[in-house]
């Protein structure tokens, strides 16, 4: 129900952000890079919980039978009978009650910052899928996810450099654009079932097309953001290892456009973007610990 492998994207952005503080000659403090990661990652872990809890009762879940497995459709745990909406729920309020006081003590030893980025991070994790708010049903899901991780990798850098900074912000965003375009096309297969239940994501707002455009406007602006960033001196040179996504991500695309009105089809797009986006933190966090070294 926690979608470990998801869970990847979350210790991603962590490397990246102690990366780019390494890289700024702030050292590494391994420990505290360490409990930062396992609180970001439990955070990510109690996400998903009341995704699924709150996909359960609005029926979105139940409605999907068209759901590529592992990627869309949510973990089908309650839909199954292994484990109830009480049992869910349960879970996710024992994460989240374990996070508040790890969360305090992180902002003790890091820096009254890491307590606001943890805040935000939570409240916009609540309001990504549960009521009154229910932003991915209003089409703010994309947005809401790419700013969620733009804060947990500025928040990794936070806890090494003990402020903010515009290099972290930088990488963030970037990354941030390439988790939006993982939600975007993760919407595709779920589009019928979620617009029979009025949950009206950004695919089923702009449709296929627009959608698949969308996309393709994430994904390029992602890699063309790090080559304009360093070309402005923002991040250094060796950041541009972050480059190394983009074939995957055009491979992803081409699929995407391909299979526009076959969304049963688009497991491989699916794949390649997941690929793309891990490639695109662990490239950036490559070159930011190149630069490391020279410390």
């Amino acid at each position: 129900m926690t979608r470990p492998a998801f869970l990847l994207l979350t210790v991603v952005a962590c490397v990246l952000g102690t990366a780019t503080a390494a890289a700024c000659g702030c050292g590494v403090d391994l420990p505290l890079a360490l409990g930062a990661m396992a609180l970001a990652v439990l955070a990510h872990a109690a996400g998903n919980v009341l995704n699924d809890l709150h996909d359960a009762r609005n029926g979105a879940d139940a409605a999907n039978t068209d759901g590529i497995f592992p990627f869309t459709g949510g973990s089908r745990l309650i839909q199954t009978g292994a484990v109830s909406e009480q049992q869910t729920a349960e879970l996710a309020k024992a994460l989240l009650v374990f996070l508040v006081p790890a969360g305090l003590l992180l902002a003790v030893k890091a820096g009254g910052g890491v307590l606001l980025l943890g805040m935000a991070g939570l409240l916009l994790a609540w309001a990504y899928s549960a009521p009154p708010l229910k932003l991915v049903s209003r089409g703010l899901g994309e947005l809401t996810v790419a700013l969620v991780w733009f804060l947990v990798v500025v928040g990794a850098d936070y806890v090494q450099r003990r402020q903010f900074f515009v290099i972290p912000a930088s990488a963030a965003a970037g990354f941030a654009l390439m988790v939006g375009a993982l939600l975007l096309i993760n919407g595709f297969p779920d589009a019928a079932a979620d617009a029979r239940v009025g949950k009206r994501t950004l695919v089923v707002r702009l449709g296929p097309v627009a959608a698949g455009a969308l996309y393709g406007l994430l994904v390029l602006g992602a890699h063309a953001w790090l080559a304009a960033s360093v070309w402005l001196l923002i991040p250094p040179m060796p950041a541009l290892w972050g480059l190394v996504s983009l074939p995957f991500s055009l491979a992803a695309l081409a699929w995407l456009l391909t299979h526009l009105h076959r969304p049963q089809q688009l497991k491989p797009a699916l794949a390649l973007t997941v690929v793309a986006t891990l490639l695109h933190g662990l490239g950036m966090a490559w070159g930011f610990a190149q630069m490391a070294r020279l410390h």
